[in-house]
């Protein structure tokens, strides 16, 4: 093949091969991410599901649940950095295949905290936060960790299209998993002697272990590494990476007490509190409004974010298409807050609550790929590595926040609902932190 060049000869031709080598980019590592993201967040949020069975079944209150929900995230936070640090230091392939397979096992063994309990000699609640705890213990790393490799492959400006291949993992993920959940829940119980929510944690953990395979033998580290790739196919996406990095922070120190980092920090805060207060209690909220079978709670779940595949990739092609990006995840964040407090408003009516549930999802996911195309804009090398865990670390506490204001509020009201307001209002937050954002960070100058 011909060396790639840019010329003022054939500017159009040369578009034309970037667009193809970027696509093909994409068509090599996204539908692998993506599966690795899918079993991810399977087991990260069917413990909501569980829940269903699980706290009758063992005699957990709902505050034991929320603390062992969002305990997760603890975890997730301690480690993030480390964990990222060492996939930048050792390499995508073999961190994100460790990955994997100690979050299975751990996954996995959820359904077996009785006897694990017994055999440790610690009371079942303190068993289920010490599983959750390493959870999140095992997973760190691993989403921050896919969104620095994205960086090691793609210029800002190409990240939105690139983050929304990846990222419908979430709702393709949260719609299998409800139907999947439910179905399992309702059609195991009581086989070999075990519960329905047991055969769920046990089977859904097996996944990830087996995909953790296929990672270390098909994903490369980087550009570098692919050997699918062309010398000179390697030196143009390698140039357009250099051409961006000028602008970029490099330095670990800078990273961290840069007031951007910190902004965006915030900002993942109070979306994700929304976003995670609605994965953990949806089903428990659909429940409340008078819905019993498991399996069609997993249905109704599902439809919420089965149409926010749809929203996620069309509001990240219409960025990339118009250039703009801070509206492009502001006016989601305002829709998913009022959306959230209307179907709360609207509880008693199931068909109008769940449209407002719905409208809410797909602004809250539509707005993720958005999102993440900001970290890249300003980070590059290890300080991205630092950075981005950074971010993410502090920023998925909200899985701590989002899952514990709606237990207190169930537990101070008596209504599940008051605590949807509350994570309504941490959305509208997070729109008038998105439009702080400095404008020229993401104009198409600095892309």
């Amino acid at each position: 093949m011909p060396t790639i060049t840019r010329t003022a000869a054939a500017p159009a031709a040369v578009d034309e091969v970037e667009e193809q080598l970027y696509r093909k980019v994409m068509r090599r590592i996204l539908p692998l991410l993506l599966l690795c993201y899918v079993v991810a967040y399977l087991d990260r949020v069917n413990v909501g599901f569980a829940k269903l069975q699980m706290i009758d079944d063992l005699g957990m209150s709902d505050s034991i649940y929320a603390i062992g929900a969002s305990i997760f995230f603890w975890g997730y936070f301690l480690f993030e950095m480390p964990s990222n640090l060492l996939l930048h230091k050792y390499g995508a392939r073999f961190w994100i295949a460790r990955i994997m397979v100690t979050w299975g096992i751990v996954s996995s063994s959820l359904a077996f905290i009785v006897p694990l309990a017994s055999f440790f000699h610690v009371e079942t609640s303190t068993m289920f936060y010490i599983l959750r705890f390493l959870l999140g213990v095992c997973e760190a790393g691993f989403f921050p960790g896919v969104i620095l490799y994205m960086n090691y492959w793609f210029p800002a400006r190409r990240q939105s299209v690139a983050m929304s291949g990846f990222l419908i993992a979430i709702p393709m993920s949260l719609t299998l998993g409800g139907i999947v959940s439910g179905w399992l829940m309702e059609n195991t119980h009581g086989m070999l002697g075990f519960s329905g929510w047991q055969w769920m944690l046990l089977l859904e953990g097996i996944p990830s272990v087996l995909v953790a395979f296929v990672v270390l033998f098909c994903l490369g580290d980087g550009i570098q590494s692919a050997k699918w790739l062309s010398a000179s196919e390697k030196a143009l996406l390698q140039n357009n990476l250099e051409r961006e990095s000028t602008t970029k922070t490099h330095s670990i120190k800078a990273a961290l007490k840069s007031p951007r980092v910190w902004l965006l920090t915030f900002i993942l805060l109070t979306f994700n509190t929304g976003f995670y207060g609605l994965a953990f209690w949806l089903p428990s909220i659909i429940r409340a409004s008078g819905v019993k079978s498991t399996l069609d709670i997993g249905l109704l779940t599902a439809i919420p974010y089965l149409s926010a595949v749809v929203a996620m990739v069309w509001n990240a092609a219409h960025s990339r298409k118009t250039g703009e990006r801070r509206l492009h995840a502001a006016i989601p964040a305002c829709i998913g807050g009022v959306g959230l407090i209307l179907s709360a408003l609207f509880a008693h009516n199931i068909p109008v609550s769940i449209f407002f549930l719905t409208i809410a999802t797909c602004a809250i996911l539509g707005l993720m790929p958005i999102y993440w195309t900001f970290p890249g804009q300003i980070l590059s090398g290890t300080a991205a590595a630092a950075g981005i865990a950074l971010i993410n670390s502090v920023g998925n506490l909200s899985g701590f926040t989002g899952s514990m204001i709606t237990g207190v509020a169930k537990q101070l009201t008596g209504n599940i609902n008051n605590g949807t307001y509350a994570l309504g209002g941490c959305l509208l937050v997070s729109c008038v932190l998105i439009l702080l954002i400095p404008k020229s960070m993401l104009s198409r100058e600095n892309a």
